[in-house]
């Protein structure tokens, strides 16, 4: 993940702001809506547990759409463009560039959309309901794409077994927080089954299913005991492949 991508545990960065809304405009709500339908008209969902009726879903949209592929659109974003957005601007950029990538609508479609919003701004937007594509969305919502799945061998790690967190070689993605990498830790929780993630990321290490756990941190191990509460202790969950034994 590049510097924006990690940010936790580095210096000098200023107070954290915390925002106590999910949705601070109502457009905000609309993006999210959009991820959402998205999600559950996707093609990846006929490979989900749940039994989808994908191949007679009414829709047009033919293209493979999870929260990967969100985070892709956020993390190839410049930088400074991408400290310069709200963070559902950021997915907003993202799916749009999705749509004209997969040949949905070209640049100069949304443009123009765009331009015409703008000189009309209390124009109607779309509005085609589609009760199939609305359940669809309901049963997404309730069952998810994710599910355990059958371990092919047993965990390498046991609850209270002291472990290091990996340091693999940067890629393009990775679900590993960088301000964890080398830290050691203790695992709390061994979640039961196994878990994948939506894309390989490589030599990053995650692709088949895996273990997943909970691993407890010393604050102090991470951070250091002059900018450390007492007594403060850091929890993650961590797949298997980013973990090794302590020394």
């Amino acid at each position: 993940m590049k510097l924006q991508h990690t940010l936790g545990g580095l210096q000098n960065l200023g107070p954290v702001k915390v925002e106590t809304q999910v949705f601070v405009e109502p457009w905000e709500k609309r993006i999210f809506g959009i991820h959402t339908a998205m999600m559950a008209e996707s093609t990846h969902l006929s490979g989900a547990l749940p039994q989808y009726p994908m191949a007679g879903l009414p829709t047009t949209f033919t293209s493979t759409w999870t929260w990967a592929s969100l985070r892709t659109g956020a993390e190839g974003m410049q930088p400074f463009e991408y400290f310069k957005y709200r963070y559902y601007e950021k997915w907003l950029m993202g799916i749009s560039q999705f749509f004209i990538d997969e040949g949905y609508l070209s640049a100069d479609e949304l443009n123009h959309k765009i331009d015409y919003y703008r000189a009309n701004p209390g124009a109607p937007l779309p509005d085609q309901p589609n009760p199939a594509i609305a359940t669809q969305i309901s049963e997404y919502l309730t069952k998810g794409d994710s599910p355990l799945r059958g371990l092919k061998q047993a965990p390498r790690f046991a609850q209270g077994d002291e472990v290091r967190v990996a340091d693999p070689d940067a890629v393009d993605h990775t679900r590993l927080p960088g301000y964890l990498r080398n830290k050691p830790g203790k695992v709390d929780v061994v979640y039961p089954g196994a878990f994948a993630y939506f894309v390989s990321t490589g030599p990053d290490g995650i692709g088949d299913p895996m273990p997943v756990y909970r691993v407890s941190f010393d604050a102090a191990e991470i951070w250091g005991p002059e900018k450390s509460e007492p007594n403060t202790t850091i929890y993650a969950d961590l797949f298997e492949a980013y973990l090794q034994p302590s020394l």
